[in-house]
């Protein structure tokens, strides 16, 4: 088995599918029509249509309780999985995990503490949270005022030493270093690290009100936008924002226009990095609820003789495990993913030792993927592999897992919820099918269950990797229909 936590090298889509063919991510068949004959003529000819080859597309459908699979489309082939690889991630956490294992975020004081005055520093102890918002923060904080703290005299100090992440450039997968979506992995994650920029137009004023939440003194707004008339269109060019981000502090500017018709917008933007964004958020917390605090922040382990103040325990398992599946939340499946290493390995946790709990894992199952490479568990990766076959194989045991209902019904249901939610609206599999996507440039992919009209339940899984990927909705949606359809 391979599986290799190596660190990522993103080139462009030119350099990617030149890679890919280099790799075997697509092969030559000897004629078209020969491939066709593995698909059903209704999946191949939306395909086709599309301008998407065959040699492209990998698909594996099997109907649960046989020995069988209803028909396969270059089953082995490695491909790239996109977001569907958190299906991977997701099960072998709440196997190995539980679906009702808890993180926890805890607070210490590193010196004495007189009459409410802590004559020393604050210490935030993280273990790999993945869903810290605004509001389960300022419930630490409040936890930690409660203990009777009042004045801290020293700095905040996190301890971030349960990941070992390595250096992580946010800009290296596409060049967008402020998408919420590029974030990388921290054991003291905070709201995604990420601030919401509201805008809402001023009549009476003929101005723009733009607020920032959550509110930090580290990120400043210099210049709104003018109110406009017109329809809303792409408003985020209207803007012409621009974001000074400098770690420790960050600012943006909004110069261009925004349109009366857009009503209120928010636009998330990852700014300042984890510590900074840490500092920010707790100095505001901190004096909401009474307490005075003038240190600054700095990295740190936990020492021995250290006070603990206070414990935030996450939500359980599976309702993180169903944000990262129907949401596709990529932070959260990496958070996941290095959570991962931790059952196999002492902390601190890294992507090699946790791609190796998962081959453990997947060994233990008696499931082989030698083709598989992990190397952040979320899909948001242009080197993870898997093949259509192998993932198959994985919804199947998940199936007969005793997890089988937290993990199924973390999926987005089809024209219901999650990155499904809008499609199949007219379709009968309307509800039907449990789903998870996957989307990168260059790559659309599904995989999931399917519940027939008479009780037949199936698992479906297809890959595309290919430059017109982006055209494969339709293909992929005719796909999932027609295994409904052919169910009667």
């Amino acid at each position: 088995m391979r599986l290799t936590a190596r660190s990522a090298l993103f080139g462009s889509l030119r350099g990617v599918l030149r890679g890919a063919l280099c790799c075997g991510l697509c092969y030559t068949l000897p004629v078209a029509e020969q491939a066709l004959a593995a698909l059903p003529a209704p999946v191949g000819r939306a395909f086709r249509a599309e301008h998407i080859p065959l040699a492209a597309v990998s698909a594996y459908v099997q109907e649960i309780g046989t020995a069988k699979p209803m028909f396969t489309h270059q089953p082995s082939q490695p491909m790239n999985p996109a977001s569907t690889m958190k299906l991977v991630t997701t099960f072998a956490g709440l196997e190995l995990l539980g679906a009702d294992y808890h993180w926890t975020t805890e607070a210490y004081a590193d010196g004495p503490i007189v009459a409410g005055v802590l004559t020393g520093n604050l210490v935030l102890k993280g273990r790999g949270d993945p869903k810290i918002t605004v509001e389960q923060f300022y419930e630490l904080v409040a936890r930690i005022r409660a203990s009777g703290l009042s004045a801290i005299r020293g700095d905040l100090v996190l301890d971030r030493t349960w990941f070992d992440t390595g250096a992580y450039d946010p800009a290296a997968f596409d060049a967008e270093p402020l998408r919420p979506y590029n974030v990388g992995p921290d054991a003291l994650a905070v709201n995604f690290k990420s601030v919401r920029f509201i805008f809402s137009p001023n009549v009476a004023r003929d101005a723009v009100e733009v607020r920032v939440d959550p509110p930090m003194a580290g990120v400043g707004i210099h210049g709104t936008p003018r109110l406009a008339t017109g329809d809303c269109g792409d408003w985020h060019s209207a803007l012409l924002a621009e974001f000074t981000d400098r770690a420790d502090s960050a600012e943006a500017s909004f110069r261009g226009r925004y349109p009366m018709a857009c009503g209120d917008r928010e636009w998330y933007v990852a700014l300042l990095d984890h510590p900074h964004y840490v500092l920010n958020l707790f100095a505001r917390t901190w004096a909401d609820v009474g307490g005075t605090f003038a240190g600054t922040v700095r990295d740190g382990r936990t020492p021995i003789s250290a006070t603990r103040l206070a414990t935030l325990d996450s939500a359980p398992l599976h309702e993180a495990v169903r944000d990262i599946n129907k949401l596709s939340n990529n932070l959260m499946a990496r958070q996941l993913f290095l959570t991962l290493a931790t059952t196999a390995y002492p902390p601190p946790a890294t992507t090699a030792h946790a791609a190796e709990a998962v081959e453990r894992w997947l060994a233990k199952r008696k499931l082989k993927f030698p083709e598989l490479v992990m190397i952040n568990g979320s899909g948001l990766s242009r080197h993870e592999r898997i093949a259509a076959q192998s993932m198959a194989r994985l919804l199947l045991a998940a199936d007969s897992s005793s997890v089988r209902s937290e993990y199924i019904s973390s999926l987005a249901v089809a024209a219901t919820d999650g990155t499904v939610g809008t499609r199949f609206q007219n379709d009968e599999v309307a509800d039907q099918a449990f789903l998870k996507t996957g989307t990168l440039e260059g790559v659309r992919a599904i995989a999931g269950y399917v519940f027939g009209p008479t009780g037949r339940r199936f698992v479906v899984v297809c890959f595309v990797n290919h430059p017109n990927a982006s055209r494969a909705q339709r293909p992929l949606d005719v796909l999932v229909q027609w295994v409904y359809d052919n169910a009667r």
